[in-house]
């Protein structure tokens, strides 16, 4: 009697932990077939046809249509034959609406940057401090054609901010050529919104060593640094790496200083250059930046690797200089370009383009600044703002041609420099 009672229990226990069971595999399967329609309709949104119906989808398939259409040029081939560059891939809201007789003021001051498809993520930080025009040049090779075109394409559709502020362009090798992402579907599964885009993007952090890309390709820097910089009609350009981050507020600070000036002819306004520590907040003002550059934290752009690099900036002079209010921006002190100082600064759109003879590593920059002093340009820097490099450079962590890259890229210099001679010959400066 007492066994047959505890088999009736033990069959009651049983037969309710089926029930659960199955309970669960029914709510999973419920779960499963909704996030596939769920995913089927985040597909269909993206790519399908919405027939007109809500302002929305018209706005979402006028932006897919300009996708298309910028696709389909087949992009222009740049000048040595080597690159295809599709300008203006994905165009922001802000450039799209600019119209003859707008707001001059929108549009004086915008931050170009570059990066391969491993250092996009970088955008999210990048535009959440920046807040206005942004453009992007990306370089891809490979299946990274293909990856970039696709979630370019996702960030513009699901983070209304890049919507409304970002432009993207594309470059990639001649033979290679970019489509729209219609019949890709493993590059978007799983994209529900704007952080789940980023997450993705995560995922390809780190892919490449610095210049490292698989194939032995050239990374064409100041190609796509000359891409961003046309990519928007902003009076004046901040040009920056896209793991750097500039000062807080800079846009407006720099908006309200260049509208209590005179126009000035050949000046530049350079941002003092530094780089933090990997763990270390982004400090957002010069006195979070000069608290942490006293205990080490932060310190000067490439000392480690180029001391000389940027020591013309005079940082000890920066860091004392006395700031009359903290959304006052300034010309804090005038210096003269010399050899081999490579500022980060804000110039007029119309200074000398970046010579795209440089590639990868070495030179790249230092020969942009060396024409702006022969073409007579005064380097006038700002007394609060900045750019932060995330980590600091150090030797290990460069890829292994970098020396040999960087010999190559004197010798261009020295024929550069030669170059300017000619280019200048009224001009009594000289790099």
């Amino acid at each position: 009697m007492h066994l047959s009672k505890k088999c009736s229990a033990f069959k009651v226990v049983l037969s309710a932990l089926l029930i659960v069971a199955l309970l669960q595999l029914i709510y999973l399967s419920f779960l499963s077939k909704f996030h596939g329609k769920q995913q089927r309709y985040r597909y269909s949104e993206l790519f399908g046809s919405s027939g007109g119906k809500k302002n929305g989808h018209q706005e979402k398939n006028t932006r897919k249509e300009r996708l298309r259409y910028s696709l389909s040029t087949g992009g222009i081939f740049d000048n040595s034959g080597q690159y295809r560059v599709y300008k203006n891939l994905i165009k922001s809201d802000f450039t799209t609406n600019q119209k003859p007789g707008s707001d001059p003021s929108a549009n004086v001051l915008a931050l170009a940057t570059h990066t391969t498809i491993n250092n996009l993520h970088h955008l999210e930080s990048l535009l959440e401090r920046w807040q206005n025009p942004l453009s992007v040049a990306i370089f891809a090779h490979g299946q990274d054609v293909k990856f970039a075109t696709a979630l370019v394409y996702a960030l513009s559709f699901f983070c209304p901010q890049i919507q409304a502020l970002v432009d993207f362009h594309l470059v990639c090798l001649s033979g290679e050529m970019a489509s729209f992402p219609e019949q890709d579907r493993e590059h978007f599964a799983g994209l529900e919104d704007c952080p789940s885009v980023f997450t993705r993007l995560e995922t390809h952090r780190d892919k490449y060593k610095n210049y490292a890309i698989s194939g032995n390709v050239s990374y064409p820097n100041n190609l796509l640094r000359n891409v961003a910089r046309g990519g928007t009609e902003s009076s004046y350009i901040l040009v920056i790496d896209m793991d750097m981050m500039p000062s807080a507020d800079l846009h407006q600070q720099f908006l309200a200083m260049i509208m209590s000036r005179d126009p000035g002819s050949e000046e530049v306004f350079v941002l003092p250059a530094f780089e933090i520590r990997h763990a270390r907040k982004m400090p957002a003002s010069k006195a979070e930046l000069v608290q942490l550059y006293q205990v080490g934290e932060v310190r000067p752009f490439y000392e480690e690797l180029c001391p000389r690099c940027q020591a013309p900036t005079n940082y000890s002079q920066w860091v004392n200089s006395h700031v009359r209010g903290t959304s006052t921006l300034e010309v804090a002190y005038t210096l003269t370009w010399m050899d081999p100082w490579e500022p980060f600064y804000i110039g007029p759109r119309t200074v000398p383009l970046y010579d795209e003879n440089f590639k990868q590593y070495g030179f790249n920059r230092i020969s942009q600044a060396c024409e702006l002093h022969v073409a007579g340009y005064r380097f006038s820097v700002l007394s609060s703002a900045f750019v932060v490099h995330r980590g600091f450079k150090i030797q290990g962590e460069f890829h292994a041609k970098k020396d040999e890259e960087n010999k190559h890229n004197r010798v261009l210099f020295r024929s550069f420099k030669e170059g300017l001679k000619t280019k200048y010959p009224s001009s009594t400066r000289r790099c």
